[in-house]
């Protein structure tokens, strides 16, 4: 495999004795990032054979639970503009929209 057809986003894990997350680093130096720090991170891959997706979810132990409710419900946000440029189901899209309303409505999330 030629190394100027790829690109590589790299994940790095600080782990405590316990094998707890203290530390997220992420680096894709192709789009200007090296070395930044995270709190939490999802990773999904579709596996085509199997028709199921893979999830990789890890979090810090020091994110706090409105930070963790603030970055799902930027996800969620971030999962509805996706489906809506991949599929252009604009129903969907709306309705996924309306869910995110209710989401940080619900959560008493500060937008």
């Amino acid at each position: 495999m030629s190394n100027n057809n790829t690109s590589e986003i790299k994940i790095g894990i600080q782990l405590d004795e316990n094998r707890i997350p203290e530390k997220l680093m992420w680096s894709a130096v192709e789009g200007g990032v090296e070395l930044e720090e995270a709190k939490a991170f999802m990773l999904s891959v579709w596996n085509s054979d199997e028709k199921s997706t893979k999830c990789i979810e890890l979090w810090t132990k020091d994110m706090s639970v409105e930070e963790m409710k603030i970055f799902f419900h930027q996800t969620l946000l971030s999962m509805t503009e996706t489906f809506q440029r991949a599929t252009g189901d604009e129903k969907m899209t709306a309705t996924m929209q309306d869910f995110c309303d209710y989401f940080a409505e619900k959560l008493e999330l500060k937008l």
